[in-house]
């Protein structure tokens, strides 16, 4: 555990070095504009934290793509367990969900933009971005249950719930905790660039995109720092939540 810590603490200080090393360079050159240094970075971002706006535009964004993830994952394992139990079902989903995966998040932002609030946006394109990798997975774990466990259930005639509970609970899981690991962050990146797209009017996006146009670019990375530490503090939150699930239904099992 603690050469793990020292060794991400050495990769984080050699990036900070880098990109330390890239400014000074570029601001040498009087380009300074393109590439503000990480002691910039971070004291903008700490001006920004003790401000209310930035809160209000933080919740609301964090809003907005909570929902759209915890949208994705009821709706992924929904559909993963009719596609497990209907093979039509899944000869018509599948195609769907490969043509959800590989449409470009600009297109979908674009074209929800045209049936939906802007508002509503961010949480539909972080939906549909996560939907298939949780789908994919929990359809994959339902699949993957050991055949043997379920005919001893069979044999000693349990009823579905305790079947659900005690034998696909427990062999999803690890499934469904790897489709949010990898399906949080791609969420979070595809509500926060759909908010960019539309522009809502309270939203991180919205300073991102005001950074850009402006060419505010110190601004522009703190409010990028602080999608980045979002992400990663939610994404720890949430397999925190569901490690400390499993190790209570593991007891429960025992």
């Amino acid at each position: 555990m603690r050469r793990r810590v020292l060794r991400a603490l050495a990769a984080a200080a050699f990036y900070l070095a880098l990109w330390g090393a890239l400014a000074l360079l570029l601001r040498s050159q009087g380009r300074s504009l393109l590439l503000p240094g990480p002691a910039e970075s971070f004291t903008r971002l700490a001006e920004l934290m003790g401000s209310a706006a930035f809160w209000s535009y933080t919740f609301a964004s964090l809003a907005r793509v909570t929902l759209g993830i915890a949208t994705a994952a009821a709706a992924g394992v929904a559909l993963a367990a009719l596609c497990t139990r209907f093979r039509a079902f899944d000869a018509l989903l599948a195609p769907a969900m490969s043509v959800v995966k590989a449409t470009p998040v600009a297109s979908f932002a674009i074209l929800v933009l045209i049936w939906l609030p802007r508002d509503a946006v961010p949480v539909c394109i972080s939906a549909l971005m996560v939907m298939p990798v949780v789908w994919a997975n929990v359809r994959g774990g339902i699949l993957g249950v050991d055949g043997q466990l379920l005919e001893l259930a069979r044999a000693c005639r349990l009823p579905r719930r305790r079947v659900l509970r005690r034998i696909y609970v427990p062999s999803v899981l690890p499934d469904f905790a790897a489709a949010l690991r990898s399906g949080i962050g791609f969420g979070w990146k595809a509500g926060i660039a759909a908010e960019v797209l539309t522009v809502p009017r309270e939203s991180m996006g919205r300073m991102i995109y005001e950074s850009r146009y402006y060419l505010q670019t110190t601004d522009l990375f703190a409010w990028t720092l602080a999608v980045i530490f979002l992400s990663v503090a939610i994404e720890k939150l949430l397999l925190a939540a569901l490690g400390r699930l499993g190790r209570t239904g593991g007891r429960e099992n025992a």
